[in-house]
């Protein structure tokens, strides 16, 4: 981990990033800072101080690593890693060996996930100590912070989990434990998920800070409580943390209207991450909306658009068909600002109550209650012009739940890689319509350096 867990600069980063943070064009969060001098002690002695170290954690997930918006981000990369995406990019790019399941221990691509990821949990690390460590923090500040900063730690491990197996899971800011950090299993890394999750119910109030629902509540880390409690098959907590979102009526209203979904004030949002500026967008409307043929980097897979039964509107209002001359091309159109529109019109949306729905239903339908599971699956299916589902029995329903998270979820953060991956369905749906694809593809591989650098992550993954 050579590039987040450097012995000399970890704190002082820390304390620059703010210092950047305050007097940069990020105009959501821009202040003057009070002191120029600032100690790292002092960052949370200081409501607005400690406040954007954690803010600023956000604004670093929005630009890079792994809920970018933008090409390298795991929306795209994923998305051509599976089968939701058809890459046009050219050699050299960091997503064209993602598009050919030709990822290498050496690339640069998985170098720059992984260091970016592991210098967000760092930052949330040293938010957490900060706060805890604190004299003059109000109770109910520490609490706020502590418990985001836990729900960012859990959120990045999940998907370091799943993506790339056991990993070392850092919960501090110890240089000489984290250099020599071992891995550990994906079930063990997910039951630290789940505890620093449950932790952050704790802390986090239920009510957001801002209407703008950026920074998490109570009720996002459910959300994402929820998602883990399936991904370990524990049924009936899985329901129980869905269910928690879902009964919050007072918060979020479901939307009927499928343009309003992915709007910045949509009722369905759980959390999601701010612009840079006012008037700026999504970075994933510039990275998947193009306007001529052939597509600049990617457009939607023909495994994804045949995937939408006839008259679903979500093939209506979230894609959208660009031909040139006689060839058609469709890309995602789930965000449609691309550009600055003076006042921001969509946010980037991480979870969102759809999901809920979802895994309820899934986990409903594990436990026997039949009813239950295609009560919460017609909910996503009515709003999209289908009927009720056909599906009758456990094992149909469990088909359809997924179809059902594969013309929904789409293009969301790799909903479709981790579902066929947890269901043992990689090799069924990906070999047909990926050349390259390996079964050892299954797992990303661990970055060369990193294994260098810190022997206790070896054995390399499988097939690199």
């Amino acid at each position: 981990m050579k590039n987040i867990l450097s012995k000399k600069a970890m704190l002082p980063i820390l304390i620059l990033s703010i210092a950047i943070l305050f007097t940069s064009c990020d105009s959501f969060t821009a202040v003057d800072l009070p002191d120029s001098q600032l100690t790292a002690d002092a960052v949370f002695e200081d409501r607005l101080t400690a406040t954007a170290a954690m803010t600023d954690i956000y604004t670093k997930m929005r630009d890079n690593g792994l809920f970018t918006g933008l090409f390298t981000g795991l929306s795209n990369q994923l998305g051509l890693y599976s089968d939701e995406l058809t890459s046009y990019y050219n050699p050299g790019s960091l997503s064209f060996n993602y598009g050919t399941n030709t990822l290498q221990a050496s690339g640069t691509e998985i170098a720059q996930l992984w260091n970016s990821s592991y210098s967000q949990i760092y930052a949330a690390n040293a938010v957490i100590e900060g706060v805890d460590h604190s004299v003059s923090l109000p109770e109910s500040d520490r609490n706020q912070l502590k418990g985001e900063a836990l729900f960012v730690r859990a959120l990045i491990h999940f998907y370091l989990v799943n993506s790339f197996g056991g990993v070392p899971y850092i919960s501090s800011t110890n240089y000489s434990a984290n250099r020599i950090a071992p891995r550990i299993g994906e079930n063990e890394g997910l039951l630290l998920v789940k505890s620093d999750l449950e932790q952050a119910i704790v802390l986090l109030p239920e009510s957001y800070i801002s209407t703008e629902r950026a920074r998490p509540n109570r009720y996002a880390a459910y959300a994402m409580l929820a998602r883990v409690n399936l991904y370990l098959h524990l049924w009936d907590q899985a329901c129980h943390a869905a269910s928690a979102v879902l009964n919050q009526t007072a918060i979020y209203v479901w939307e009927s209207d499928l343009d309003k979904v992915f709007l910045k004030e949509s009722t369905t949002t759980i959390w999601q991450l701010l612009p840079a500026m006012e008037g700026d967008n999504t970075k994933e409307a510039a990275t998947f909306v193009f306007f001529s043929g052939p597509p600049p980097s990617s457009s939607l897979s023909p495994t994804i658009l045949t995937a939408f039964e006839a008259n679903d509107q979500r093939k209506v209002h979230w894609t959208k068909m660009i031909t040139t001359g006689v060839t058609s091309w469709s890309h995602a159109y789930k965000y449609k600002e691309f550009s600055n529109t003076g006042s921001s019109v969509e946010y980037s949306i991480v979870l969102r109550l759809a999901e809920q729905y979802l895994i309820r239903a899934e986990a409903r339908a594990h436990q026997g209650d039949l009813i239950g599971a295609k009560e919460d699956l017609n909910k996503i299916r009515n709003t999209a012009g289908l009927g009720n589902t056909a599906a009758t029995t456990h094992a149909e329903i469990i088909t359809a739940v997924l179809e059902e998270r594969q013309t929904e979820l789409f293009c969301e953060f790799g909903h479709r890689f981790f579902d066929l991956k947890r269901n043992d369905l990689l090799d069924t749906a990906l070999f047909p319509v990926k050349l390259g694809w390996n079964t050892t593809d299954r797992l990303l591989p661990l970055p060369q350096n990193e294994l260098l650098l810190n022997p206790n992550l070896a054995p390399q993954n499988d097939g690199y």
